[in-house]
């Protein structure tokens, strides 16, 4: 495993560019596909998405970044936020077309399943271990999930006011539809995905709040998102594999 580990390291770390970003040397690839990680006190899973992940991207001959966002403090977590984060960073460092949002602790099992942009926004963990590789519910867009530039802004991105666990894949869900579009998957085969085990996070509960807010999504969705989007970078490391941004997202203490 350490050999293999070396392998593809050594190969990615030849053709890479600095931060986390790698183009095929053969090829010019059709996307350009930002991969945005929000983060938080999870360096074991960081470990095991970047061995599992690059291969399996450099397979896929994507032109392609990793950006890690790391909430700063113990306040309480806002995944859809740093999310949000991920998308206005990354543009400043090159011209994206597409972006996928991943949660740190999911592994696809094929490769066949592409981390790039569809016609229609794209859910990638169709089919998770722990819910039996089936589909939870039919409306479920959580996990992984790609959009395009053009489709993010016009869902004005993501919402800010998701605070702790659970509501927001809801939200987003729900942008897409009031804005017209539908969702595509790859089948349930493609779409398995092996999640790492881990503990719920300290400062990450469940949010009795969040599921009163999904009834408002239609009327608040123009105003809450990437266009009122609120934060301060307190540090930006390029690694070989990732860059690591850490934010200040104004979280509350509990």
């Amino acid at each position: 495993m350490l050999k293999k580990l070396f392998n593809a390291l050594a190969f990615f770390a030849f053709f890479s560019l600095d931060g986390g970003q790698y183009k095929p040397p053969d090829c010019i690839a059709k996307q350009k596909v930002a991969i945005i990680i929000p983060f938080r006190n999870r360096h074991e899973h960081l470990k095991y998405w970047m061995y599992y992940l690059h291969p399996i991207l450099m397979r896929q001959q994507l032109d392609y970044g990793v950006y890690v966002i790391n909430q700063d403090g113990e306040g309480v977590f806002n995944r859809a936020k740093l999310m949000n984060v991920g998308y206005a960073e990354a543009l400043k460092d090159y011209n994206y077309e597409c972006f996928v949002f991943s949660d740190i602790d999911l592994v696809p099992i094929d490769d066949r399943n592409l981390y790039r942009c569809f016609d229609n926004p794209r859910h990638l963990a169709v089919a998770m271990d722990k819910f039996n590789f089936q589909l939870p519910y039919n409306t479920y867009f959580g996990g992984v999930s790609s959009l395009s530039k053009d489709q993010y802004l016009k869902i004005n991105g993501f919402p800010n006011a998701y605070w702790g666990w659970g509501g927001e894949d809801d939200d987003i869900y729900k942008r897409i539809v009031f804005r017209g579009m539908s969702i595509s998957r790859p089948n349930l085969v493609l779409g398995r995905y092996k999640m790492i085990k881990h503990k719920r996070d300290l400062h990450n509960e469940a949010n009795p709040q969040n599921p009163d807010k999904l009834g408002k999504t239609q009327w608040t969705m123009d105003k809450d998102g990437i266009n009122s989007l609120q934060y301060t970078v307190k540090e930006i490391v390029r690694d070989i594999l990732y860059t690591w941004i850490t934010v200040d997202i104004q979280a509350p203490e509990n």
